[in-house]
């Protein structure tokens, strides 16, 4: 695991795919709520770009984070996945 400026990087044993497909299950389980996934690499050729293999998922648990935007709108970033 690699701290840099308070994002946390870890490597997974998996392939993307499979590794936020697991992630998902465990969230879903947990009943934190699973807002969007994005394919970003996708969307990027949509438009004739290219870019490496990378997805975006969002989550959260409205109760309990809509306290803590609120007190601190920032934590509301976004955590890409890749």
């Amino acid at each position: 695991m690699n701290a840099n400026n308070s994002i946390i990087s870890q490597f997974s044993q998996y392939l993307l795919p499979a590794t936020i497909d697991r992630l998902e299950v465990v969230l879903q389980v947990k009943g934190i709520t699973i807002f969007a996934r994005i394919d970003q690499q996708a969307e990027a050729e949509k438009v004739g770009l290219s870019l490496c293999l990378t997805q975006l998922l969002l989550f959260g648990n409205p109760k309990a984070g809509t306290p803590l935007m609120v007190a601190e709108p920032t934590i509301a970033l976004a955590t890409k996945i890749f």
